[in-house]
């Protein structure tokens, strides 16, 4: 309680000293981190600038859920025994600082999350949209549409990452759970994006494909490959229409996380877990890993489309690799479809579902099913704050007799309040 406390009046000092910033708030080329940035998915580019000199935002976001969730299984494995009641709040500090025309600089730190309760640097980047740093109007005419994206940072596998609860940061997120297959990680790499103002889109990148970096085990590194190619267009004022096709690919690694690395954890704490599991320890419930640990090649396509208060935002994922100690590859395949109808004045109310499945091949238990279905509702109070609340059911089929995910189900609600500024 103490630690919290701290770590509240840290925050409070830091917002009241950059108060003075209130007024204007806004960078270029820059996602909104609230309602505004909904449905926004790679930063925006434009070349106006506002840029005069170096400016520091400070933002930040919290939440808190109350969660009530039962769970079961064939009782081979015995669950932790888990009611009604509130989780432990989580919160990111965010800083976003234009450092020259066309260059500024993101960083996050999760303050609380579910893995590290304590204050945990999630990673951060430059994001260059100008060369004038070089010299004035230096490649303008490929600078126009590209722009450059360099450090420690959230890899661009897919579009469902830019849905997904990111910690606290959960305005984005219709529901309160991510996908069961979670891809995200945070690699230390280089994107490349170029955006045609036709609505062509394009994107390649690498990285070092680690999540800890370290200079130990020098033989042990890698090396992951990403691109995307999409359409995004709003053709007029009701109808947008985006369709994306991504690639992440990794020869060898000593471990990837693709499917693992998020330490903010899931939001269904303690779902099928065993009695002897904690928050902080067993932060992935839930969600599934495939574990293709040393290679894994994983494609994803995401269809996007809104009519007037209407969308639908889907996810086909494969993902195919294998550990070394493995001789053959393994596939895990996900499908994913939401459908949201968001109204009000400012489109400030919404009614959504979520349909999820995973058909993997499991190291341990060979072909495996998992499904879920989630409906919910949410409420924009201001365009800084959003409540949320879903009722969710998962199933779990064809895990052996031993597993304790044998038979294994849960199903219950889960209100979530966030604020993000």
């Amino acid at each position: 309680m103490k630690t919290i406390l701290k770590k509240s009046i840290l925050l409070g000092i830091i917002l009241t000293g950059f108060s003075f910033y209130a007024q204007n708030r806004s960078l270029d080329n820059y996602r909104e981190p609230d309602q505004r940035g909904i449905n926004v998915f790679e930063a925006p580019k434009d070349t106006l600038s506002t840029f005069s000199d170096v400016k520091v935002r400070v933002g930040g976001s919290s939440t808190l859920q109350y969660q009530s969730i039962d769970h079961e299984n064939s009782g081979a494995v015995a669950l932790k025994e888990i009611g009604g009641n509130f989780n432990l709040a989580t919160a990111n500090l965010d800083l976003d600082v234009a450092l020259y025309d066309g260059v500024r600089m993101h960083l996050r730190t999760y303050l609380s999350s579910r893995h590290h309760p304590e204050p945990y640097v999630k990673g951060g980047y430059f994001q260059i949209d100008k060369l004038d740093f070089i010299s004035e109007g230096f490649m303008s005419g490929f600078m126009k549409h590209a722009t450059i994206k360099i450090g420690h940072m959230e890899n661009n596998y897919g579009d469902a990452h830019f849905r997904r609860s990111d910690n606290s940061q959960t305005i984005y997120n219709p529901f309160v759970g991510n996908l069961i297959m979670d891809s995200f990680t945070t690699e230390v790499g280089a994107e490349l994006y170029y955006q045609c103002d036709s609505g062509f889109l394009g994107m390649v990148g690498f990285t070092n494909g680690k999540l800890n970096q370290a200079v130990d085990n020098p033989d042990t590194g890698g090396a992951s490959f990403l691109a995307k190619v999409g359409y995004d267009k709003q053709f007029n004022d009701d109808f947008r229409f985006r369709l994306t096709g991504s690639l992440y690919n990794t020869g060898a690694v000593r471990t990837s996380y693709l499917y693992s690395a998020d330490r903010a954890g899931s939001r269904y704490y303690l779902v099928l877990e065993d009695e002897d599991a904690s928050t902080s320890g067993n932060f992935r419930s839930g969600r599934y890993n495939p574990n293709l640990r040393n290679n894994i090649t994983a494609i994803m396509f995401n269809p996007f489309i809104k009519f007037g208060g209407l969308e639908f935002f889907g996810t086909i994922e494969s993902a195919k690799g294998k550990a070394d100690s493995e001789t053959e590859e393994r596939t895990a395949k996900q499908f994913a479809g939401e459908l949201i109808y968001r109204f009000g004045d400012s489109e400030n109310f919404y009614l959504g579902t979520r349909y999820n499945k995973v058909d993997a091949e499991d190291a341990n238990d060979g072909d495996i099913e998992i499904s879920r279905f989630q409906i919910g509702a949410g409420w924009f109070m201001t365009k800084n704050i959003l409540l949320k609340a879903e009722y969710v059911t998962q199933k779990h089929d064809g895990y052996g007799t031993a597993s304790i995910f044998d038979k294994g189900k849960f199903n219950g609600l889960i209100a979530e309040a966030v604020i993000s500024f």
